[in-house]
């Protein structure tokens, strides 16, 4: 009869298909899994029922017996392994150490650490390594009695790729402090349809795990700073311009501000907190497109008739002509001079060149290259470039004119087939990329497994 129903373990009740093998059939129509056979002789084997009386059973013999195969000595290991996991885990979620003046860096050593992500932008790394080691100094030391320290908030413009935003992101991760990065194209004033410029600080809460106190040391970016200039000849209502610039002073300068927690918009369903941002460090950040003819405007101001005349086209050939802005070019482009005043920092970050770029490919410790490199190298496929294939990389990423995000794109396009026809042969063993397979008149060295690597330029 047994045979026309799905037979289980007499011992840990599982069907076959749940044990995921045959169980061995026994007298009296039991029948026993493979695993509970092999732990009924590994506990025989170990004297597990040696002290039982075989001719006279009693339940507590029994669920003494039973125990062995659900909670005896061969789950008491995997219960240990996982008392442990969770232990490292919660270790893992431990908080890092409060920033005090112990473990505070440096501003040679905050350069340091940036200088093995960020390439060039030497003058750029060294105002900010010191604008950060000063907030937080004074954060830290809470030196407010006789002598108000006033905040470090900057001001740092560039053009498109040259890494602003790249800047502020490894900046935060090597202070271990929270940061929000937001866009100030969504900003509106308040009543409008986008978000206020409280929701910031909401982000900035949110990363911190909604820890207030964690959140009044973290930093904000504002990106695209440059889109709340002054709209001119506008006449409608400025909803994203200067009334955002407007409703952004408090924050910079430091208030008490109520945000809404696990939400950027205030509402009666959602509870709010109090934040203070005496202590929270801003960096605004934008391209000013428009800024360099306001530059050249004011630097060929004088006389364009006589001996002590200037070219107009005098500085069009100027290669870092945003680095000589003042804050009345920032003025006369759209910036209030309220807004200005409370970033005191400000500078400009210098266009990428072709060097540079060369440099961004293959030196930083996650660096494009090496990416491609490690992908390759898990098919155990080795990857190498030529000097001249880097230098034709950098040619096409510098025509794009979007600076260092250019380069990933121009990889893309031709790393495509290698990453497609690579994997499907498992006689190749290196790939050499050259120059006339980036410019499209040949292809790249293809080399089988234990052929020696010839020397590269």
């Amino acid at each position: 009869m047994a045979d026309n129903f799905d037979v289980y373990c007499s011992i840990c009740r599982r069907t076959e298909k749940q044990a995921g093998a045959k169980l061995i059939k026994m007298p009296q129509n039991m029948y026993i899994c493979p695993d509970c056979m092999q732990r009924s002789m590994d506990m025989m084997n170990n004297g597990y029922f040696d002290n039982f009386d075989m001719n006279n059973f009693d339940m507590n013999q029994i669920n003494e017996m039973m125990k062995g195969f659900g909670g005896g000595p061969r789950n008491q290991t995997k219960d240990k392994k996982e008392e442990k996991a969770k232990t490292d885990a919660k270790e893992d979620k431990k908080e890092e150490p409060a920033l005090d003046l112990k473990n505070l860096p440096a501003p040679h050593q905050i350069k340091a650490q940036l200088d093995q992500y960020v390439i060039g932008q030497e003058y750029a790394k060294k105002v900010i390594s010191v604008a950060v080691y000063n907030h937080y100094k004074r954060v830290v030391t809470n030196t407010m009695d006789e002598i108000e320290i006033d905040k470090s908030n900057m001001l740092m413009i560039g053009p498109t790729g040259s890494g602003k935003t790249y800047l502020v992101k490894t900046l935060a991760r090597l202070l271990h402090v929270p940061l929000a990065i937001t866009d100030a194209t969504s900003l509106t004033e308040a009543g409008y349809i986008g978000d206020d410029v409280e929701s910031v600080l909401s982000k900035l809460l949110q990363n911190a795990d909604n820890d207030v106190e964690k959140a009044e040391r973290g930093i904000i970016f504002i990106d695209e700073i440059d889109k709340i200039a002054k709209k001119e000849n506008s006449h409608s209502r400025d909803v994203s311009g200067e009334a955002v610039q407007q409703g952004l002073l408090k924050l910079l300068e430091g208030a008490d501000v109520e945000v809404p927690v696990g939400a950027t918009n205030k509402n009666a369903m959602v509870p709010m907190t109090t934040i203070n941002t005496k202590n929270i460090l801003f960096i605004c950040g934008g391209a000013f497109p428009a800024l360099e003819d306001i530059i050249k405007k004011r630097l060929t101001k004088k006389s364009s008739v006589g001996f002590g005349a200037d070219l107009k086209d005098r500085f069009d050939k100027e290669e870092n002509i945003l680095s000589k802005f003042t804050v009345e070019d920032l003025r006369a482009y759209g910036m209030i001079p309220e807004f200005l005043g409370r970033l005191p920092i400000m500078y400009s970050l210098s266009g990428l060149t072709k060097a540079d770029l060369v440099k961004i490919l293959k030196e930083p410790k996650n660096a494009i290259l090496k990416q491609y490199q490690k992908l390759l190298a898990l098919d155990e496929v080795k990857l190498e470039f030529t000097d001249e294939a880097l230098e034709a990389i950098a040619e096409k990423a510098l025509a794009k004119k979007t600076g260092a995000r250019a380069l990933r794109a121009v990889i893309e396009e031709f790393m495509l087939d290698i990453m497609f026809q690579v994997p499907r042969d498992d006689s190749i063993g290196t790939v050499i990329i050259t120059r006339e397979y980036i410019d499209g008149t040949g292809a790249p060295q293809i080399l089988m497994r234990g052929v020696e690597v010839p020397r590269l330029n």
